[in-house]
């Protein structure tokens, strides 16, 4: 019992961070109702309401509680919209996306992800989010186009190919740079062209496949 109750602490404290740097109250909302440390490996669950990222299988991370509530509230969500988000990873992400969004469509590379993803989020009762191994090419066409995407993993560039699965009017965030550094973006599908805005500077795993990084293992 001490031990979830330091971790209810814990919880309590990040959250009061994050409130004094995200102005969308929604998305604070979104994130406290979910247990982050249902997200992450067992020998991290003390760590689980720590503001920085985590090591999950594969190799890949759950990304700093911060930096994803910047993301998410980069989406401007307001209930109504189809999102795609590329890289599931443990499912963290779509779970917060599922609170705010119509839909969610996610895909990831690793299957061992998406099946520890399916049981976490089938386990909390989410019934809007898909799960789908990704293909050859970004994103997911087949089901385009979407009022939001969210990428997980850093590109080289904007990757062409997800700015034509997004909507007109709709937001794609990303993170874009160098291979182990990069700055947050918040591009836009204006009716005149695109419009990008620097949310900042992160760090995330590499975005693998065509418009991206080339798979090195």
């Amino acid at each position: 019992m001490a031990g979830k109750r330091d971790l209810d602490m814990e919880k309590t404290r990040l959250f009061h961070r994050l409130s004094q740097r995200i102005l969308d109250e929604r998305v604070i909302e979104a994130m406290e109702c979910i247990p982050r440390e249902m997200f992450v490996p067992d020998s991290s669950h003390n760590s689980a309401y720590d503001d920085t990222p985590l090591p999950i299988q594969k190799g890949q991370t759950i990304s700093q509680p911060f930096i994803v509530a910047m993301m998410t509230e980069a989406l401007e969500l307001t209930g109504k919209e189809r999102v795609l988000e590329i890289g599931t990873g443990s499912g963290y992400q779509a779970a917060i996306l599922a609170r705010m969004a119509q839909q969610v469509i996610s895909v990831e590379r690793h299957q061992e992800l998406i099946d520890f993803a399916h049981r976490t989020l089938h386990d909390l009762g989410y019934e809007n989010i898909e799960i789908h191994l990704a293909g050859e090419t970004l994103g997911w066409a087949e089901e385009a186009p979407y009022d939001g995407i969210i990428v997980t993993a850093a590109a080289p560039d904007v990757p062409q190919i997800l700015l034509d699965q997004l909507a007109p009017g709709g937001r794609l965030v990303i993170p874009v740079g160098r291979r182990y550094e990069q700055q947050l973006l918040k591009v836009t599908k204006e009716k005149w062209g695109i419009s990008t805005r620097d949310l900042g500077g992160c760090r995330f795993v590499p975005l693998i496949g065509e418009g991206a990084w080339v798979d090195e293992g």
